[in-house]
């Protein structure tokens, strides 16, 4: 472990941590100081003014980015007859009813995202308590509890993401890989920072975005200058 330490701290020595740094400078030096050995996924966090434990500043939803996550998301959707024929057409990876429920029960995850008709949610919901730990819930406010299951499925395959503000008031999200160009990756977080602007809940007070910065999944994180990043 000491040698991916060694290399940690060259890369960290690379990043000011007293600097605010403008997107496409921060997005370089994510590249620059990611040492892995795979292609790194590269996060956000944002720190909010919210007050989570409040009904009215709960943030969560969904956002397609322009350039997908770099990753192939495998969806499982819970639907019957028309409906699961769909699912099929528009390309999900597992599709039926209570076959994979028993599955799930059994201890099978061998999915990324579960889409589910509203039809269906009766059965799925005796599942909330291995799914929602994992945060695979089906959830009608991230669009995966619908009849739409082939739009669903369409925009889960092109790189919708989820967010959801966590009880400190912190959001979290993919925006990509470190192998993404620099302008893919600028899109891909300026796509997230302007969905977070417009679900600003009306009860928040004081400043709404405290603090914005980005990483590769082993690699220092890297502040950036919430003014101009969210102009």
């Amino acid at each position: 472990m000491a040698k991916k330490g060694k290399k940690y701290q060259e890369a960290a020595k690379l990043v000011d941590r007293t600097k605010a740094y403008p997107i496409e400078e921060a997005i370089e030096l994510v590249k620059k100081t990611s040492v892995a050995s795979f292609d790194e996924t590269v996060e956000v966090a944002f720190r909010l003014g919210v007050d989570p434990k409040k009904a009215d500043q709960q943030i969560r939803g969904a956002v397609v980015l322009p350039h997908g996550t770099g990753k192939v998301q495998r969806v499982l959707v819970f639907a019957k007859g028309e409906k699961a024929k769909e699912a099929q057409a528009a390309g999900a990876d597992y599709v039926g009813d209570e076959d994979y429920i028993n599955k799930i029960s059994q201890g099978w995850f061998d999915f990324d995202v579960v889409v589910a008709t509203p039809d269906m949610m009766g059965q799925v919901g005796k599942l909330g308590r291995v799914l929602g730990p994992k945060g695979l819930m089906p959830n009608p406010k991230t669009g995966t509890v619908t009849f739409e299951v082939d739009r669903a499925v369409n925009e889960i395959k092109a790189g919708k993401i989820e967010y959801r503000v966590d009880k400190a008031g912190n959001v979290h999200a993919p925006i990509g890989k470190v192998s993404f160009d620099t302008d893919k990756l600028k899109e891909n977080l300026t796509t997230v920072i302007e969905t977070l602007i417009k679900v600003k809940p009306a009860a928040a007070k004081g400043t709404y975005m405290k603090n914005i910065a980005i990483a590769s999944t082993m690699g220092p994180g890297v502040k950036l200058n919430v003014a101009t990043a969210t102009k």
